[in-house]
């Protein structure tokens, strides 16, 4: 594995190369929010620079009309809500039995999305709706600009009143500036996250705040258990928000959303802050021409930057920024500086093929979009910290793609935040192995912090996430070596495995992945599916792991792993190519091409023949219906054809033209309207496909394998070679 020095970057202007890529509006657009934040904390904001106009952003409008906005939200990944649950529901209550080779097994699967739509449940659809639906994520408020024409006017409720409006975000600096004018004056805000805890602050330049014309609107929303929605503006009865301690330069708001609890506590320059006399909104004023604020969220008991209160800085931890803007703008500065000139660049200037600059483009504010959303504490949801889908859950079939680039692009500490969860439902992903008569420890698809598996006629069958925390914490052992991630992870290692050997069913000699299952192309019978093609590969790459991991640990390689490995079943195939799995009906031609990543996102194994991966990939390319596909979907299919020697397909599938691979001018791809108008596996899964094309795996030959010789010119710097 060659390795590149991280001290020394002579090769890119780095700033240059992010400021080029410096995101610009000059219009509101429902679907175009920008968002601050650190990982585990983030702010999206309109065209002001706050959340001055949520109407606007409302994706359930935005839904009912057939066009596309994204909300305006702030959330956390600690910030979690359940509703009072009717029925006392636990899991068993969503379950069915189904017969398998081991016996009768029970499945949480008495729900799902045809469900869902169809109006009135069922009754024995009702637990698996309430334990699907709960917990969800808290939009913890939202703090914009209330404008009037007049004081004693009615508030503006959207953008059109305002005039010559600019908005930047400085991806260098991690900085919004929005510039608009409004009733014949210029205002100015400025917003920033702190790079460590869950702050956002503004400063907020205006005439129009002296005059009585501008104050700072703070608006609270109760939980929404809605399929994609974010919050609730028609229960103020069900929640409370009180103002306390109040000074000239401050309050705090005690929130109480059943027993959720949360404080936000404001600092300000100068000011007086009031209920407005509507439910849960209060305005902030002042009589300077100036406004600087701070809004600072955590849970009780805890202060925002995650400590006890009284809780000291560990040795050798920086201390955390001051509680004003200035200190916040400054050190959001310097972490976004250290974040760019760290880890691995790639710069495309130069590149004569026409689509480089917006490639560039793709991957700059990819890195910046990934570094807000999917660097946590917790597996991010698909649409990060930005806006709810799934009720705020991960999918964690999806934290590959979201994260396990941080590895290979040189920034393994983002990567690491987010594992050591998967340590704490180990307990409860045993559970789910027992209960299934397997070994081991069986990981969720969709669920909350506390790992209960969330009920789906889909999820409850898909097994491809299963390898996922052994392919994850390879790459952070091959970004950073390291005896003590070999002790941290050895239960994870050993509980996977084992699950995954005990999975497999023997037949002949040869072992099956058996069903009840269903593959990442999703619509196959669950009751009838066997052996899907990626799978089979991961299934002997994640063993193959677990293996290497044993090794790392001064012990032997597992003989009964190991006879799974050499006797899996190999892929089935059909006119000398890959069927997506080994039942009828072989291959469907649409939704994810999942197949590809048997070589691709997989590296080489016993399984897998090149030269026939390489017809399969160019039959999907001609014959796929690509308006079904998923954002993920094109990133794996230039994996596949960078490892099969096709750098000239690679770089097509990225820039594929069609629907779901659409980047707007924030870096987002839409999937299917305001039901899903941000998907961060389009971002996470585009950074994976290019450090492989440009810095390829151990033994591959020469530099950018991914990359065509003719109409690029490729630098790059600080990646680690993928397997």
């Amino acid at each position: 594995m060659k390795e590149r020095p991280l001290e020394e970057h002579p090769l890119i202007d780095r700033k240059s190369l992010v400021r080029r890529h410096t995101v610009r509006l000059t219009e509101s657009d429902p679907a175009h929010v920008l968002t601050v934040g650190n990982g585990d904390f983030a702010y999206s904001c309109d065209i002001t620079g706050m959340q001055s106009f949520p109407a606007h952003h409302d994706q359930g409008a935005a839904m009912a009309e057939r066009r596309l906005a994204v909300n305006t939200a702030t959330m956390s990944t600690w910030g979690w809500h359940a509703m009072p649950n009717p029925g006392g529901y636990t899991l068993p209550d969503a379950m069915s039995e189904h017969d398998t080779a081991r016996g009768t097994v029970s499945y949480p699967d008495r729900f799902g999305i045809a469900a869902m739509m169809g109006g009135d449940l069922p009754e024995e659809m009702r637990p698996g709706a309430w334990l699907s639906a709960n917990p969800q994520r808290l939009d913890l408020g939202r703090i914009g600009l209330l404008l009037r024409p007049a004081p004693d006017a009615e508030p503006e409720t959207g953008p059109e009143a305002l005039r010559d409006t600019e908005q930047c975000l400085d991806l260098w600096t991690g900085t919004v500036g929005s510039r608009f004018t409004y009733a014949g004056q210029e205002t100015a805000v400025t917003t920033v996250a702190d790079p460590r805890g869950a702050r956002v602050a503004f400063r907020i330049e205006s005439a129009l705040l002296a005059d009585g014309l501008a104050g700072v609107v703070l608006r609270f929303p109760y939980a929404s258990d809605g399929f994609f929605q974010t919050s609730d503006w028609t229960a103020p009865e069900r929640h409370r928000t009180d103002l306390d301690q109040v000074t000239g330069t401050g309050c705090v708001l005690r929130r109480t959303v059943d027993d959720t609890t949360y404080t936000v506590r404001l600092t300000w320059s100068a000011g007086t802050v009031r209920p407005t006399g509507n439910p849960h909104e209060f305005l902030l004023t002042t009589d300077s021409d100036t406004l600087e604020l701070v809004a600072a969220f955590s849970p009780d008991g805890e202060t925002p930057d995650g400590q006890a209160p009284d809780a000291e800085a560990t040795e050798g931890e920086l201390p955390s920024p001051g509680a004003d803007f200035a200190s916040l703008a400054t050190a959001s500065a310097a972490h976004w500086a250290d974040f760019w000139t760290s880890g691995a660049a790639i710069d495309l200037d130069g590149s004569t093929d026409p689509r480089a600059a917006e490639l560039e483009r793709r991957v700059v504010l990819s890195q910046y979009l990934t570094a807000v959303n999917c660097s946590g504490t917790l597996p991010p949801q698909e649409t990060g910290l930005i806006t709810n889908s799934w009720h705020g859950k991960h999918h964690l079939e999806m934290h590959w793609w979201h994260a396990a680039h941080f590895a290979t692009w040189g920034r393994p500490e983002l990567l690491e935040r987010g594992l050591d969860w998967y340590l704490s439902i180990l307990p409860e992903a045993r559970a789910t192995a027992r209960r299934q008569r397997y070994d081991g420890a069986r990981w969720p698809k969709q669920t909350g912090p506390d790992g209960r598996e969330s009920p789906s006629d889909i999820g409850v069958f898909l097994v491809w996430q299963q390898p996922h925390p052994l392919y994850l914490i390879e790459l952070l052992h091959r970004a950073r070596p390291d005896g003590e991630l070999v002790s941290r992870f050895a239960e994870l290692v050993e509980d996977t495995a084992a699950f995954m050997a005990s999975f497999v069913e023997e037949r002949d000699g040869t072992y099956h992945l058996p069903a009840p299952l269903l593959p990442a192309q999703e619509f196959y019978d669950a009751t009838s599916t066997e052996d899907p093609t990626f799978e089979l590969a991961y299934w002997w790459w994640g063993l193959e792991i677990a293996q290497r991991w044993r090794e790392r640990s001064g012990r032997e390689r597992d003989k009964g792993w190991q006879r799974v490995q050499d006797g899996l079943a190999l892929p089935h195939r059909r006119d000398g190519r890959y069927t997506a799995i080994a039942t009828e009906p072989y291959l469907k031609r649409d939704d994810h091409p999942a197949l590809l990543c048997a070589l691709g996102v997989v590296p080489g194994t016993p399984l897998v023949d090149p030269e026939v991966m390489a017809a399969t990939l160019q039959d999907v390319r001609a014959d796929w219906e690509w308006n079904s596909a998923w954002g993920w979907d094109f990133p794996v299919m230039a994996m596949t054809a960078t490892r099969v020697g096709r750098p000239d397909l690679a770089v097509d599938a990225l820039l594929m033209d069609t629907p779901k691979n659409q980047w707007l001018p924030t870096g987002h791809t839409p999937q299917i309207g305001s039901l899903l108008p941000v998907y961060l596996p389009s971002n996470g899964s585009l950074l994976a496909a290019v450090s492989l094309m440009a810095a390829g795996w151990d033994g591959s030959d020469g530099d950018c394998p991914g990359f065509p010789a003719e109409g690029w010119s490729v630098r790059h710097e600080g990646f680690t070679p993928w397997p």
